[in-house]
């Protein structure tokens, strides 16, 4: 793992910070080598391209290119991961994830480390604080993102 996941993090959140720039769901992820060295980042762009598939982690991963093995990368992701997100991980075999909030939604994070991915939950108040500002502003985005209907 590499040495300071805050900093990973930091790219992860500038990309969340960008796609709600774009008036997107704010959602950063990037995917590293385990020695640090960006592979690829992108930001939740269901929004922007009118396509549901387009989340953050899925963006990065398209975004680092085709890779001979995933087991030594570190997904860093502003927000836990959805199932959708979560079985990207698994399915290529990601060995390691950073994640800087799971406050506003819990995601799979617990199903990956109990298959294995190291996890490391940060809490980190800016990536909270930016989720929760969003989800009071545009709930029915948030709802229509994560799959659920409001009660």
């Amino acid at each position: 793992m590499v040495a300071d996941p805050g900093l990973l993090l930091d790219v992860a959140l500038d990309e969340a910070r960008a796609g709600l720039a774009e008036g997107g769901i704010p959602i950063g992820a990037a995917l590293f080598t385990a020695d640090g060295t960006l592979l690829g980042r992108g930001h939740n762009r269901r929004v922007q391209d009118d396509d549901p598939s387009t989340h953050a982690e899925t963006a990065a991963f398209r975004a680092a290119g085709r890779q001979r093995d995933y087991r030594s990368t570190v997904m860093v992701t502003t927000l836990s991961p959805c199932w959708y997100c979560s079985g990207l991980v698994r399915q290529f075999g990601i060995g390691a994830l950073v994640i800087g909030e799971a406050r506003t939604f819990p995601g799979g994070h617990d199903w990956l480390a109990d298959h294995g991915v190291a996890v490391t939950l940060l809490d980190d108040d800016r990536c909270a604080a930016l989720m929760t500002d969003f989800i009071a502003a545009r709930p029915e985005l948030w709802y229509e993102d994560i799959g659920e209907v409001p009660s």
